[in-house]
């Protein structure tokens, strides 16, 4: 026999079933929308990367390859560049080593005359002794050098004369 506790229990329990069910459903059905929603996002973003491969991926394959012979172009002409100016200031280099070179020989040569314009009159006079004192030293070890001159002519001479004697007196003393 079965007692109405019982059934209200069966049925109880029965509807706790069909709850729990209704409930598993529920989150069944949860599940299978954010699985959906998961789906979907990985979805676009294979068709993203799909696109990418077939499409975007050589477009940016071109863009590197155009980066990279802008690179290398840059590169040649800042090679061009440093070149050109290492040549540049080398030549600037020698054209100031030329110009101060003049301007020393120029300063070397203008030095005696402006100290002769500063100089008083006593040394202007000391100056023109000592110029004058120069060429007379000058005239003075010529005729000094003549003087040795002659005087090693008259020293042959006067050996030759010498000798000639010595051969006259041995001549004689052989008479």
């Amino acid at each position: 026999t079965v007692t109405r506790g019982d059934v209200e229990e069966s049925l109880k329990a029965k509807w706790q079933y069909v709850k729990d069910q209704e409930q598993l459903l529920k989150d069944l059905r949860l599940q299978i929308e954010e699985t959906d929603q998961k789906l979907i996002l990985k979805r676009i973003e294979r068709d993203y990367w799909l696109e990418y491969k077939n499409v975007g991926s050589k477009m940016h394959a071109k863009k590197i390859k155009n980066l990279e012979k802008d690179i290398q172009e840059v590169k040649d002409d800042l090679c061009r560049a440093t070149e050109y100016y290492a040549n540049a200031l080398k030549t600037l280099k020698e054209k100031n080593d030329s110009l101060i070179e003049m301007q020393m020989k120029k300063s070397k040569e203008q030095a005696p005359e402006n100290a002769v314009k500063r100089i008083d009159k006593s040394s202007c006079r000391d100056i023109e002794e000592n110029e004058w004192l120069k060429e007379e030293v000058k005239i003075y070890r010529k005729e000094i050098s003549d003087l040795k001159a002659s005087i090693y002519l008259l020293e042959e001479e006067n050996i030759g004369l010498v000798m000639k004697l010595l051969d006259l007196k041995l001549q004689n003393l052989r008479v």
